[in-house]
């Protein structure tokens, strides 16, 4: 291996010149090199960035932009497996009333999702209580309680008749382990992609989804957040948006002799889609010299810190940082194309890239104490790629605080319904980039991401944002309990408990919707109204 080798040395930021090294040279050396100058910039994106047709023209409304992603097709996917899914536990035996969803009865189920992200109440049933200091009176006129817990009971993705086959098959190479959740993950994928495409600056990184559900492919990350969960690789935009992702299920039968990390970075930066001109930017697990050169020859910059063990890493100490190198110390080495930097800060930061130069005079300040004891800031020489890499490295982070801000995750033994879950924060947040974007050129001031979630929440409702909803607070009147019931069924159907006497009674309080008698010798309906709160 012929190395090109050359080491920049802080001297308060200014560069001693030496004499060159021989080509074939392994030490990190000083000495001043051609390569210390501002790169050219050859990496141009070919196609246009930024949001795509038909939402680049025009004003579009929160709605408008999210039925990019939950779309018509989405809806009938969703509609139908959850009537299907209702139908066969009917086929089962099971006993209730179930009516088939809508397309519109199921845009309010997501509104009031949406709604419960922002309230962010303990349980979903405390949205429908009565009587209590704690009522929150607007779910209520949107749909029942038992409506809502019935479509979220029966909710599914995919066919359940399929779900049966695909579980006969457990235990062989025909079983799929994401089935239940494959429609809803290529077709939010598909439209992520088609709706927006990202700038030069991309960056890939891991996501955990936090469940605790029993799952063959739920990961354990000691030094994250969410230490149990499922696991997503994802490519972002720098700002946030998530371009792509994969669910990750565990180590396959047939795994690429690349390694994992090779595989994800080479399958989510796809040439077919991005073109080429984009520069990437991911941590040490994934940067590695076969990895950076394989998105060399696509078109692709690359720049990331690596682990001094990786294949294909110089392993030469000769000149190296050590513990006693002063702050601000610059070494690097060239191997090809590659440019493998080291800098000591706090500690040493190592960095690999294929675009970036050593140093082009950027500097950072640092805290350094004097003589008498106190302490200035000075600045320090820093490498090209550490400040670009913490440039852009971030937008995977930024996505995932922007999914965790008014978030529709909830706990459910159901693995499929949280990445459903996640799936739909993906679409809000997403749409909330777009419709910030746009904010932005027409010369608007941007909302924030819950002000964005309340007004994509009324427009799914169909009611309006700044109006409080009509509850009316008079004119209490008895209304029948039900209605639609035939004349030999009225007796019997629909009945309500009595909030005094707990009997049966098929009347209600219209305002109160409380079950109240209405007898001859048992006017409870008139006894409620009258008697103070306190002993209502």
């Amino acid at each position: 291996m012929n190395h090109l080798v050359a080491t920049v040395v802080a001297g308060g930021g200014t560069f001693r010149s030496c004499t060159p090294p021989s080509p074939t040279s392994r030490a990190w050396k000083t000495e001043e090199d051609p390569d210390v100058a501002p790169p050219k910039l050859k990496f141009v994106p070919r196609r246009t960035p930024g949001i795509q047709a038909p939402l680049k023209t025009g004003t579009h409304t929160p709605l408008d932009i999210f039925s990019r992603f939950f779309d018509a097709e989405v809806w009938r996917l969703l509609c139908s497996n959850t009537n299907k899914s209702a139908a066969r536990h009917q086929e089962r035996g099971r006993k209730y009333h179930w009516t088939d969803v809508t397309p519109e009865e199921l845009k309010k189920f997501i509104g009031l999702l949406l709604y419960m992200g922002v309230m962010n109440l303990p349980k979903m049933t405390d949205f429908w209580r009565k009587q209590t200091i704690f009522e929150v009176p607007f779910p209520a006129t949107v749909m029942t309680r038992d409506r809502f817990k019935s479509i979220l009971s029966f909710f599914h993705i995919s066919d359940p008749e399929e779900d049966g086959q695909n579980d006969l098959a457990r235990g062989t190479e025909k079983y799929d382990v994401l089935h239940r959740v494959q429609p809803l993950l290529d077709m939010l994928r598909t439209r992520c992609m088609a709706v927006y495409h990202p700038r030069q600056h991309i960056s890939v990184d891991e996501r955990m989804v936090a469940t605790k559900a029993r799952l063959s492919f739920k990961q354990y990350m000691r030094d994250k957040p969410t230490k149990w969960g499922l696991t997503f690789f994802v490519l972002a935009d720098k700002n946030g948006y998530t371009v792509d992702y994969q669910l990750y299920t565990g180590k396959k039968s047939q795994s690429s002799v690349n390694g994992l990390s090779f595989d994800v970075v080479s399958s989510l930066v796809n040439k077919d889609y991005l073109g080429s001109g984009y520069i990437v930017y991911c941590d040490n697990f994934y940067t590695s010299p076969l990895l950076f050169r394989h998105l060399g020859q696509q078109g692709f910059g690359a720049c990331g810190t690596y682990r001094q063990g990786r294949i294909g890493v110089p392993t030469t100490t000769e000149n190296a940082l050590t513990k006693r190198s002063p702050r601000g110390s610059i070494r690097w080495l060239r191997d090809g194309d590659l440019l493998f930097v080291k800098w000591m800060d706090t500690r040493e930061v190592s960095m690999c890239t294929n675009v970036h130069s050593v140093y082009a005079g950027e500097t950072v300040l640092r805290w350094r104490k004097k003589a008498d004891g106190t302490y200035e800031r000075v600045p320090i020489p820093r490498p090209t790629a550490v400040g670009e890499y913490n440039r852009y490295m971030g937008g995977v982070d930024t996505s995932d605080q922007l999914l965790g801000t008014n978030t529709v995750h909830r706990k459910t033994r159901r693995w499929y319904i949280t990445v459903f879950q996640h799936m739909l924060d993906i679409a809000v947040t997403n749409s909330f980039i777009i419709y910030k974007e746009m904010s932005t050129i027409r010369g608007e001031r941007p909302p924030t991401r819950q002000d964005f979630q309340e007004l994509l929440t009324s427009q799914l409702l169909g009611v309006p944002l700044k109006t409080k909803p009509k509850v009316p607070t008079s004119n209490h009147l008895p209304v029948p309990t039900s209605s639609g019931q035939s004349k030999r069924q009225k007796a019997s159907m629909g009945r309500r408990q009595c909030v005094l006497c707990r009997r049966c009674t098929p009347w209600q309080c219209e305002v109160c919707k409380v079950g109240l008698c209405l007898q001859v010798d048992r006017n409870c309906f008139r006894m409620y109204h009258t008697l103070p709160e306190s002993e209502q």
